[in-house]
């Protein structure tokens, strides 16, 4: 019976999809048949103890909201699937672990200060997996773990590392320079035309 309840989550992601595909006009479908045989990945799904805690994490702090719910399962917004343990280890036929940190989800924030921001004002502790740090070519990145222990990295985008460094007063051949981009890139980033 559980395992049925599972599947119907799982149906119910084809279903989402497919009305998806229907209000853009049949496109997706469309190009599949242009690219038979190319398979897409569609969803990413991970296991949760608590669905309802997991919805509020990923709403909270990423702003995904619920696409479509059945009993145990949640779509979310960015194609991102909430399963609860209990339906997916009668699914698999066997016992699984939530988290770990044998993966990890990433995610691009065009205003990494608020977000930090954001994670500080969080009510529930939040774990932190590895501190915000600028790795060499600018991006400011932190590792931290949603309620599962699911190892979620947050970088700052590359539009924004640009535009931080240019606001920091360096030249955009120094931009360059340090974030491997090519200047026409730069430039074109900072909107400073030659």
């Amino acid at each position: 019976m559980e395992a049925e309840r599972t599947l119907s989550g799982h149906r119910l992601i084809s279903v989402f999809l497919y009305t998806i595909m229907k209000k853009e006009g049949g496109r997706r479908e469309k190009d599949a048949d242009m690219e038979a045989g190319k398979m897409k990945l569609k969803n990413v799904l991970i296991v949760v103890e608590n669905i309802e805690c997991s919805k509020k994490f990923y709403h909270d702090l990423f702003g995904l909201e619920a696409a479509a719910v059945s009993e145990g399962n949640m779509i979310l917004t960015e194609g991102l699937v909430l399963q609860e343990k209990k339906g997916w280890d009668s699914l698999i036929g066997r016992t699984s672990v939530c988290g770990g940190g044998a993966g990890e989800l990433y995610f691009e924030e065009n205003y990494m200060d608020g977000f930090l921001e954001k994670l500080k004002l969080y009510p529930e502790p939040v774990s932190c997996v590895n501190p915000v740090a600028e790795r060499d070519w600018g991006q400011r990145v932190v590792r931290i773990a949603d309620p599962d222990g699911h190892v979620i990295e947050v970088a700052e985008s590359e539009n924004s590392v640009v535009r931080r460094l240019r606001r920091e007063g360096m030249e955009l051949e120094a931009i360059k320079e340090k974030t491997g981009l090519p200047i026409e890139q730069v430039r074109g980033i900072c909107g400073e035309q030659e």
